[in-house]
């Protein structure tokens, strides 16, 4: 699919090249030229200086063929209304802003535009680790009899094979993020201090899951 970003920081720089990686092409919009060098020297995508609710600058970027439209520029007001340029006067289908504002984040998802709100997802990541028990699963099947859930570790488990932890537990790791990027596992993965790991668990059962790895696993590492 083509992508325009709006906003080559480190967010929108590490997406478009992400993107690239994957087989998908870009069109990034940025108003300080030098904002591109982040790309690095093999970027060969549209980069376009300019600010995203421009006609000719989301023109020259590829809006009129784009699959979605993201704004992560430094301005929540910059983002919201490129956003809506793109949902309104291109009929783009797919359109994320960034908004540092939760208030106003949640004003603009009830009109139809999905958001991040940086300061809410950044507290509810701490949540997560602060009260692991408390919070809700991550996604759950519409049945309710299938929900995944970020589980915390303790520090014995590091060195040990994700299997193993599948064993003790009766339940599957669907993925792990490592240095930032999520990773599926394979049988032989190893456990590393900094992942983070979700599993796929029946309804009911996250708390003794997020028991069993919150201690140290029996038998030591494996």
């Amino acid at each position: 699919m083509h992508v325009v970003i709006m906003g080559c920081g480190r967010v929108g720089s590490s997406l478009a090249r992400s993107l690239v990686e994957r087989g998908h092409t870009i069109g990034i919009i940025d108003q300080n030229p030098k904002a591109f060098r982040r790309l690095g020297p093999d970027f060969d995508e549209t980069t376009v200086r300019g600010v995203g609710f421009d006609r000719e600058v989301l023109a020259k970027a590829g809006i009129n063929r784009a699959d979605a439209f993201v704004s992560v520029s430094s301005g929540d007001n910059s983002n919201i209304i490129a956003a809506r340029v793109a949902r309104e006067n291109y009929g783009v289908p797919n359109v994320i802003a960034r908004i540092y504002d939760p208030q106003r984040a949640s004003v603009y998802e009830r009109l139809g535009i999905p958001t991040v709100a940086t300061v809410r997802w950044t507290a509810d990541r701490l949540l997560r680790h602060l009260l692991p028990a408390d919070q809700e699963p991550l996604w759950r099947d519409p049945t309710a009899t299938l929900s995944m859930i970020e589980v915390l570790c303790d520090d014995a488990w590091y060195g040990s094979a994700l299997s193993h932890l599948e064993q003790a537990t009766g339940h599957r790791v669907a993925y792990i993020t490592r240095f930032g990027r999520a990773t599926l596992p394979t049988p032989s993965t190893v456990l590393q201090d900094g992942d983070q790991v979700y599993m796929l668990v029946a309804d009911g059962d996250e708390e003794k899951i997020r028991e069993i790895a919150g201690v140290a696993p029996q038998g030591g590492a494996a």
